[in-house]
Formats: C-alpha cells, sequence, structure tokens
C-alpha cells in the first residue's frame, strides 16, 4: 500500500503565502500521477492542481491559475503545494492524491486517484 502524508498548513492572512508537501511513503513504486484537492466545510472535494508522473505535465483548477505552483521530487516521493496571494476563499483542508497511472495529463477527477492522505487545513483570513 501507499501511505501519504500532508504538511505545511496554516493559518495566513489574505496575500501571503504557504507551501504544502505531501511525503508518499510504502510502496512508491506504485505512485504515477499526484494531485491536491481541496475541501471546505460543508461542500465538495474539489481539484486544485495535478501533476504527471514524468512532472512534465500539470493541470491546475481556473480557480488557482496564475497563483499556485504544483512540483514534485521523485528522488524524495514528495510532490508540493505552493501558493501565493491566497484569498479567503482558499480555506479548506487539503487533500494529496496519487494513482499509479503515468498520463501525459493527469486527472482532475478524485475518482481516479486511488490513494488519499487525511489532509492539511489552510486557513486564510481576510
Amino acid at each position: 500500500q501507499v501511505q501519504l502524508v500532508e504538511s505545511g498548513g496554516g493559518l495566513v492572512q489574505a496575500g501571503g503565502s504557504l507551501r504544502l508537501s505531501c511525503a508518499a511513503s510504502g510502496r512508491t513504486f506504485m505512485i504515477g500521477d499526484m494531485a491536491w484537492f481541496r475541501q471546505a466545510p460543508g461542500k465538495e472535494r474539489v481539484f486544485v492542481a495535478a501533476i504527471a508522473a514524468s512532472g512534465a505535465s500539470t493541470n491546475y483548477a481556473d480557480s488557482v491559475k496564475g497563483r499556485f505552483t504544483i512540483s514534485r521530487d521523485n528522488a524524495e516521493n514528495t510532490v508540493y503545494l505552493r501558493m501565493n496571494s491566497l484569498k479567503p476563499e482558499d480555506t479548506a483542508v487539503y487533500l494529496c492524491a496519487a494513482d499509479p497511472r503515468r498520463s501525459t495529463r493527469p486527472s482532475t477527477a478524485a475518482t481516479d486517484y486511488d490513494y488519499w492522505g487525511q489532509g492539511t487545513q489552510v486557513t486564510v483570513s481576510s
């Protein structure tokens, strides 16, 4: 199995920045594409960003384009999400996801990801 552990969340003022990390362990050879999703209280889980196994292709939700950057370090089995110009509407639990597939364009659908972390809280104050 694969375990994913997120870190780096916290409380930040609007306009600030945070960097989230997601460290994978276990059968890491099973990890291909990876992604970040977020879930606000009482709302459904939504796509934020994804990165292909090679790191050559990324995909972003329109709401975060130009502000968030996803990257990965395959030697360290870690994926990152750099978040700049944060807004109060970015407040949510951020979850890391992984899948064995190695695609040219990583999926935006939560149902396509087999492995999930527990999440890290990001709170942006106005």
